[in-house]
């Protein structure tokens, strides 16, 4: 298995801070920032949460490029992209009302945090300016940011970090984190990633069926940074998240039959959770990353499987003759949802993990790949066929509605809710060939995340 999987090392950041409250920090992949306890020599600030002064209304920010107090080219690039990025994932969110880049220019140049002319930034019309700045020192680079509210000259919020200069979009995210906590309480994204199958390299499986290779991959929420993880150079598909987002289990048929692999991506390592006993395929992590539900050909029919991560403690939880297939876990971890075509046409279903109170959800023409959504939200996404191709609609467990998010332009399938429930990926050929977009789960601010090859399904880290 280590032959056929790269290791992805992920660099470390170190923060200190100067808040008189430290966020509780979520768990996020190897490289994000973890609080330290704050520095004996920085005083203690107030926290404060800054508002626009109307009714409804979101503050508005601006984020200007960080200040770079090293004149070496690494330092200036960095102080731009991380004045850019952080930009992006503060809009990704909507929570703040982002004031446009393009109009910084009659905003005379910042040298010195001591000097910020938040006078001509109010004129500008900004509740609040995030600044920062960026020195080289012998580990790499420190960055300090400040959210400072233009009215009061307050800091609502304080922060250093430091670690590799290579890191600059990792603290760009950091910093959105945890901002975005600090000041709303909101678990962000911008430091969670995003996997998917690909078969952008071009070749084909040899063999009596010639099919394109597709290898999984990864890339940061926003598609930046995407990287190959397996090189088996077969059929790698299906690949999902542990909980922990260390981890991806994943669908391959390097050996002929799929089976399902388990990928440490950070440390290189894994190997097979089935044993060529049957086809096995699409595994989802338990909430609590200890047991994964799959399908599987095992017992002659295609039926949903639970065991635990290491394989053990086999259990099978349907038994009815159709084909049931894509299991997802509720939040709880307490119930399951599948797809089944033993009415006829697919649809999504629900059971508890011992495989009762079973439960029919759907009453689309055809409806498939359901995915749960995070708590708060108890939701189920999923692809139903509205025409030539399919769109993504999502059921509101609690009152029966359905709305639709995506309406008739390529063919929309395989849902992945975000962790904090408020953004979907999908895969989409609008755009020509099969490729990842994200879109809020109110169906505005589509993105497109993927350009290279043909892209499918995705999984959002938790």
């Amino acid at each position: 298995m280590t032959r056929t999987l790269l290791t992805l090392a992920v660099g470390v950041l170190v923060l200190t801070g100067a808040s008189a409250q430290q966020p509780t920090a979520p768990s996020a992949p190897p490289g994000a920032a973890a609080p330290l306890p704050p520095a004996a020599q920085q005083p203690s600030e107030v926290v404060t949460t800054i508002s626009s002064g109307e009714t409804g209304a979101p503050p508005r920010f601006a984020v200007p490029d960080f200040i770079a107090l090293s004149n070496d080219a690494e330092t200036v690039e960095a102080a731009k992209t991380i004045g850019r990025v952080l930009w992006d994932d503060l809009n990704f969110e909507h929570e703040f009302a982002l004031i446009p880049r393009d109009t910084y220019a009659s905003i005379p140049a910042t040298t010195s945090l001591s000097a910020v002319p938040l006078d001509r930034w109010r004129e500008l019309g900004a509740d609040g300016v995030i600044i920062g700045s960026v020195q080289k020192v012998a580990s790499g680079i420190r960055i300090e940011a400040r959210l400072v509210n233009v009215r009061t000259r307050q800091t609502a919020f304080g922060r250093e970090y430091s670690g590799a200069v290579a890191n600059r979009r990792l603290f760009a995210h950091t910093i959105a984190d945890d901002i975005h906590q600090q000041q709303r309480a909101l678990r962000g994204v911008a430091r969670t990633k995003l996997t998917f199958n690909s078969d952008r390299s071009g070749e084909r499986v040899t063999g009596p069926e010639s099919r394109p290779v597709k290898e999984v991959f990864i890339a940061d929420y926003d598609g930046e940074n995407q990287r190959q993880v397996t090189t088996n150079r077969s059929l790698n598909i299906h690949s999902v998240w542990s909980p922990d987002g260390r981890t991806l289990a994943y669908t391959s048929y390097r050996n002929g039959l799929p089976n399902i692999f388990l990928a440490n991506i950070y440390e290189g390592t894994g190997g097979p959770l089935t044993k060529a006993v049957g086809q096995n395929w699409l595994p989802t992590f338990s909430p609590d990353g200890t047991r994964i539900a799959f399908s599987s050909t095992r017992d002659g029919n295609t039926e949903i499987y639970v065991a635990n991560r290491d394989g053990s403690d086999l259990r099978r939880l349907t038994n009815h003759g159709a084909a049931d297939i894509s299991p997802t876990w509720s939040p709880s971890g307490a119930q399951i949802a599948f797809t089944s075509d033993r009415t006829g046409a697919p649809q999504i279903y629900v059971m508890g993990t011992d495989g009762l109170g079973l439960q029919r959800i759907t009453t689309e023409g055809y409806a498939d790949r359901p995915t749960w959504s995070p708590a708060p939200y108890n939701e189920i996404a999923y692809a139903s066929r509205t025409g030539p191709g399919n769109d993504i609609k999502v059921k509101e467990l609690a009152t029966g509605q359905v709305r639709q998010l995506t309406f008739g332009e390529g063919t929309n399938e395989s849902p992945a809710f975000a962790p904090n429930g408020r953004h979907l990926a999908f895969m989409s050929t609008r755009a020509g060939k099969s490729q990842i977009f994200t879109i809020a789960r109110d169906g505005r601010d589509l993105r497109q995340v993927t350009r290279q090859g043909n892209n499918y399904q995705p999984d959002w880290s938790r």
